[in-house]
């Protein structure tokens, strides 16, 4: 034999040694780590019994589950204490999933059921038993792994609940990614901007924009992606329509869960109504400002009219008194009735009431106002709407008009034309007048309002140099059709 077989030989048995034995650790390391060993590695619950159900193995992650480390040979088809079908039902042991799976001699998959612990809590769980047989086919036991999805089950039913509030909400609660693209659309987004979910979901949000607003969105975007909230920003949106909308949005970014921005969370608010209120709220106070002010000057005005024809101490009280209580009448028909049982009025009346406490001479019987034409009855909320208006045009005729001298007096004229009634207010023997006034004031706003917005009616002035002329037109079946509330 040659020295290169004699080598190749020796080589041979070299590769022969150095591959058996990793074969020969293997097979002692199996000898060393048996079935036990793996079974108690493993991070789900595991664990056997015989054929009549008793325990006769569990690893860790089983007495973890049950909460309680049961005794090998006694403990029957399962270590729990008790055990529930998910609704809350008691499971008798020899009715749970590895009992079937032992009588039935079947595996069972996936079956729910709960354990209970000895603090009380339950454990959501599904079992998976498999029955195990020897070679001649008999059956000799079971074996059992249970995977704990409470945590699982808590957040889905945690998703549930936050589904459900998020979809019954009022406000509108619209989720979108980094792009801007609407992933999420919730009932009140619906009611609030007139687009469905399937119109909505998938597309920019930028579609509720006002044209006026191109930078908004990006802006808001921009502070998402740093991670910042927005809170009760106000602002104007756009309906499916195409009618506006005021908004109060409140902006959260949303993360995962690597704490990595990936969205925004909307919640947008209609405060249409608020800023209306807020309006309202405003304009009463202006309004109440507006009339104590009013009254100090007729009461100041009341005074000095009373004092150019009063002898006497004693006649300038009687005469302010008297024109003070015929202003408290008249201040008085500025208020609603509400439910009051008082019979209408008419214009004429009305007028002369108002016009009481500038009356003229010593006894102040003389009116100021001379009222011609037809006269029309004024019934519930009318009173008060007439009462006011002609309230301002006295007030500032006292402050600025004719009835602010003693020789001043008016000619209010009424006239009809089929459904319309008009009312012309002209002041004369006051002071000059230059020109019309460079300001308007609220006592001009209020007047508007009232004609136009309770009166359903128009209103104009005529700054004559003799003195103002105001003339206003409306339906008179408006006026008489108007009852108390």
């Amino acid at each position: 034999m040659s020295s290169r077989s004699i080598h190749g030989s020796d080589a041979s048995l070299e590769a022969s040694s150095a591959l058996s034995e990793p074969r020969e650790r293997c097979a002692s390391l199996s000898q060393e780590m048996g079935l036990h060993d793996v079974l108690e590695a493993l991070p789900e619950a595991v664990y056997t019994t015989d054929a009549n159900g008793l325990i006769t193995f569990y690893n860790s992650a089983a007495a973890s589950l049950w909460g309680v480390s049961p005794s090998i040979g006694e403990s029957v088809y399962c270590g729990a204490l008790a055990l529930y079908w998910p609704d809350g039902t008691p499971l008798p042991h020899d009715q749970c999933p590895m009992a079937i799976a032992l009588k039935e001699q079947r595996p069972v998959r996936g079956l729910e059921a709960l354990a209970q612990r000895p603090d009380g809590t339950r454990i959501r769980y599904l079992a998976y038993p498999s029955p195990i047989f020897n070679a001649c086919g008999e059956l000799i036991g079971a074996v059992n792994m249970l995977v704990n999805f409470t945590d699982q089950a808590v957040a889905d039913d945690a998703a549930q609940t936050h589904n459900a509030i998020v979809e019954s909400s009022d406000d509108a609660i619209i989720a979108k990614d980094l792009n801007g693209t609407i992933i999420n659309w919730n009932g009140g987004a619906q009611r609030l901007f007139g687009y469905s979910a399937e119109e909505a979901i998938g597309r920019p949000v930028a579609m509720l924009i006002p044209l006026d607003r191109p930078d908004e969105e990006p802006d808001i975007l921009q502070r998402i992606r740093r991670g910042e909230r927005i809170e009760h920003y106000e602002t104007i949106r756009r309906r499916k329509d195409g009618s506006l909308v005021e908004i109060s949005l409140s902006v959260s970014p949303i993360r995962n869960r690597q704490g990595r921005v990936i969205g925004a969370a909307k919640i947008a608010r209609d405060i249409t109504e608020r800023r209306q209120a807020e309006a309202q709220k405003n304009l009463l106070i202006r309004e109440m400002d507006h009339r104590v002010k009013n009254l100090f000057a007729l009461a100041n005005s009341v005074v000095s009219l009373s004092a150019r024809s009063a002898s006497t101490p004693d006649k300038l009280a009687t005469a302010v008194s008297s024109r003070l209580t015929a202003l408290a009448k008249a201040h008085a028909l500025t208020l609603s009735h509400g439910l009051s049982s008082e019979q209408p009025t008419t214009l004429h009346t009305l007028i002369q009431t108002i016009i009481a406490p500038y009356a003229a001479g010593e006894d102040n019987a003389q009116s100021r106002a001379v009222v011609s034409g037809p006269d029309i009855s004024i019934a519930g909320n009318a009173v008060t709407s007439f009462a006011l208006l002609l309230h301002e045009f006295a007030t500032n005729a006292a402050k600025y008009g004719a009835l602010s001298s003693a020789e001043g007096h008016l000619e209010i004229l009424c006239s009809t034309n089929g459904e319309l009634f008009t009312i012309e207010w002209n002041e004369r023997g006051g002071p000059l007048i230059d020109g019309e006034p460079t300001s308007v004031g609220f006592g001009t706003v209020l007047a508007k309002a009232t004609v136009r917005g309770q009166l359903c009616g128009e209103i104009s002035r005529d700054w004559k140099r003799e003195g103002l002329s105001i003339k206003f037109v409306f339906a008179a079946s408006s006026v008489s059709a108007q009852t108390g509330v």
